[in-house]
């Protein structure tokens, strides 16, 4: 083997060792897989990397394809070379210069399930569009599940109200478009009464809460209280809730009875005493009473004693004379 055939080879086995260390330094972070509603949008996050620094969008191009042919596109700039069932229908979100190629697919229809892959490719110049480096990253690309009716929201709540207390019941929903987050709306309550939220739950998933706060009323026991979600395309679904309502804790039908029965017995006692005390000072003046009346009757009982002494003193004195 001559010197020329050898160097040769050591060039193609160092290109082969060097290739890939290059080629890994442009990569792609996109979701796997994505559930979408037919008729509302998806949204799939997209991050690159690149060896260059500092590139502006406009030397930047990003391209969005099917993963059997890069020349099926379903997003570019220049809309006249998408596919016709896609075209205004696709668009990116974030900017390219920032590394962000997510991508917005609305009105999604039942065929839109991919895969779906990002494609880069770098301009020579901000004037010179000429493209010199080209990156399909086909090892990461996106499939979707297709959804004919949207999920319903969940509700979480207490599994009893009390009267006349807060009461808190949480709608959520999850979905796959930030960029148009479903409504929830409630079947009561006033805006006032209502707080809402939406987080990203990761892996292109986001969740829409509502908190509605009521005061429920002995009247409200047994009723419905439904939330209902609406997604982009009109779709909704919802979900209801039945109210038990537990009544507040009332002890007046024991405190009032007892009450009235305490005071009922301490009138009772007190009437008693004044009755037992006067009949007390009735004896007590019969007694005194009687006394005199005793008293009386003994000084007569002696005093005719003596007169009957006297007599019969008298009577004898007079027999012996």
């Amino acid at each position: 083997m001559d010197k020329d055939s050898k160097m040769m080879i050591l060039c193609l086995v160092l290109a082969a060792i060097i290739s890939p260390v290059f080629t890994e330094e442009w990569r792609a972070d996109v979701v796997k897989k994505l559930d979408a509603l037919v008729t509302s949008c998806v949204v799939v996050p997209c991050s690159f990397t690149h060896p260059k620094e500092n590139l502006p969008t406009s030397r930047l191009r990003g391209i969005w394809h099917r993963s059997t042919d890069r020349d099926q596109r379903i997003y570019y700039e220049d809309r006249t070379q998408v596919l016709e069932n896609f075209r205004g229908r696709t668009k990116l979100l974030g900017q390219l210069g920032q590394d962000n190629c997510s991508l917005e697919i609305t009105n999604i229809k039942d065929h839109d399930n991919g895969p779906f892959c990002f494609r880069i490719e770098l301009a020579r110049t901000e004037t010179d569009t000429s493209t010199v480096d080209k990156f399909s990253f086909v090892e990461s690309c996106v499939t979707f599940t297709m959804l004919p009716d949207p999920p319903n929201p969940t509700l979480s709540h207490q599994k009893t109200a009390i009267q006349d207390r807060p009461y808190t019941i949480t709608c959520s929903v999850r979905h796959t478009c930030p960029s148009h987050v479903p409504k929830l709306t409630w079947s009561r309550g006033t805006a006032d009464e209502v707080i809402e939220d939406h987080k990203e739950m990761g892996l292109g998933y986001w969740e829409a809460q509502s908190i509605l706060t009521i005061i429920p009323e002995e009247k409200d026991d047994h009723s419905d209280v439904t939330c209902t979600a609406q997604f982009n395309g009109q779709k909704t679904s919802s979900t209801t809730l039945t109210l038990y309502v537990k009544r507040t804790e009332n002890y007046n039908h024991i405190i009032i009875p007892t009450v009235a029965a305490f005071g009922t017995a301490v009138i009772f006692a007190v009437f008693c005493i004044f009755m037992v005390k006067r009949y007390k000072k009735r004896i007590a003046e019969l007694q005194n009473q009687e006394g005199s009346v005793w008293n009386r009757l003994s000084r007569l009982s002696r005093s005719s004693g003596m007169c009957e002494n006297r007599g019969v003193a008298y009577r004898l004195s007079w027999i012996t004379f």
